[in-house]
C-alpha cells in the first residue's frame, strides 16, 4: 500500500435486504481507509441476482450509507446493466482458449470422494476439461483453466495469503448454464474498469482474492491492494445474516444515532480505546489498519 497516493476504494453491497452489522462494519474500514488518505470512493450495486435485488432496496442501502456519514464520489452502473461489458470480457477468455463447458450437477461438485479442502470447500477436480461427448439436453457453466501457479496476496488486515489455484481452487466457472455472470468475473471487471485500487470486504472472501488476481492478470488489470476485515459473530458463534434480520438498520437506527453505532464498532475493532460516540468523519482521522483486530469479533451488547 502506498501511503503517498490517493487511492480508489468500492463499496459494493448486494440489494437483497437490509444491511446487516457485517455490512455496516466491511463499509465502514473500507470508507475510513480511503478517507483518512483523501482517496475516491466507488459505490457499486452488485445486483446479479435480479430475482433477489430489488431497486428499493439500493434506495434503502443508499439512505443508510447517508444516515452513517458514509458519502461516496461516485456511483457505477449496477450490475445487471453490464451483461454485454462481461460478454466481451468472457471473449476475452474464449479467445485465449481458457474455457470450456462443464455439466457437473450441484451433487456431482459435493461428492464426498471429490477433492475438499479442510473447510469443506471443494477443489474442483477438471472432470469436464477434456469431456468429448457432452450430454443431452442440459446446457453447460462454463469454466475457465487455471494453471499451477502460486498466488500470494498481502493483506492489510490478515496479513500473508497463499493459494495455489490448481491445487486449491481448481477451474472456476465465470459463467453459470442459465447465462448469468457469476461473481469471480464481474466483480474483477467492475473493479478494474473503475480503477480500484483497494477492496476492502469480508474475511469469507478472502479466498477468492488469487481467482481475481488471476483474472486481472488476464484481462490486464493491476492488482488492487486488499483488507479483508474480521467477521462479526453473534454472541453464540453464530455469523450476521441478512436472512436471520440479525442486527439490520432498519432495527438499529430505532436504537441509537449513527455516532453511537460506529463508536461501539470501533471500540470492538479496537480502533479506538474506549467507548465515545463519533463520527465516521471524526474516526476517519484516527484510522490506521494496525490497529484493527484481525480475528472474528463478537458482538456482546449493542
Amino acid at each position: 500500500m502506498d501511503m503517498n497516493t490517493a487511492p480508489i476504494g468500492r463499496f459494493a453491497p448486494t440489494p437483497s435486504g437490509r444491511m446487516h452489522l457485517g455490512n455496516v462494519f466491511a463499509a465502514l474500514i473500507g470508507w475510513l481507509s480511503v478517507k483518512s488518505r483523501n482517496g475516491h470512493l466507488v459505490l457499486r450495486m452488485e445486483d446479479l441476482d435480479t430475482q433477489r435485488t430489488s431497486e428499493g432496496y439500493a434506495q434503502i442501502l443508499r439512505d443508510d450509507l447517508h444516515w452513517l456519514g458514509l458519502t461516496w464520489d461516485q456511483e457505477t452502473p449496477p450490475q445487471s446493466q453490464r451483461s454485454a461489458t462481461y460478454d466481451r470480457y468472457f471473449e476475452k477468455l474464449a479467445d485465449l482458449g481458457l474455457l470450456y463447458p462443464c455439466y457437473c450437477t450441484r451433487s456431482q461438485l459435493h461428492n464426498v470422494n471429490a477433492p475438499h479442502l479442510s473447510d469443506g470447500t471443494y477443489v474442483y477436480a477438471g472432470t469436464c476439461r477434456n469431456l468429448t461427448t457432452p450430454p443431452p439436453d442440459r446446457k453447460p457453466a462454463w469454466r475457465v483453466m487455471v494453471p499451477q501457479k502460486v498466488y500470494q496476496v498481502e493483506d492489510l488486515c490478515q496479513g500473508t495469503f497463499i493459494q495455489d489455484l490448481s491445487t486449491d481452487c481448481g477451474d472456476f466457472v465465470v459463467r453459470r448454464a442459465d447465462g448469468c455472470y457469476v461473481y469471480q468475473l464481474a466483480v474483477t471487471v467492475d473493479d478494474g474498469e473503475a480503477g480500484v485500487t483497494e477492496v476492502v470486504r469480508g474475511m469469507d472472501l478472502l479466498g477468492s482474492a488469487p481467482r481475481q488476481m488471476y483474472l486481472q492478470d488476464l484481462f490486464g488489470f493491476p492488482h488492487p491492494d486488499y483488507g479483508h476485515v474480521p467477521m462479526l459473530l453473534a454472541p453464540d458463534g453464530r455469523r450476521l445474516s441478512k436472512r436471520d434480520k440479525d442486527l439490520d438498520l432498519g432495527q438499529l437506527r430505532t436504537r441509537m444515532t449513527a455516532e453511537e453505532l460506529i463508536g461501539r464498532l470501533a471500540t470492538a475493532a479496537g480502533l479506538i480505546d474506549h467507548y465515545e460516540p463519533i463520527s465516521a468523519q471524526e474516526l476517519s482521522h484516527h484510522f490506521r489498519w494496525e490497529s484493527l483486530k484481525g480475528e472474528a469479533i463478537y458482538l456482546n451488547s449493542l
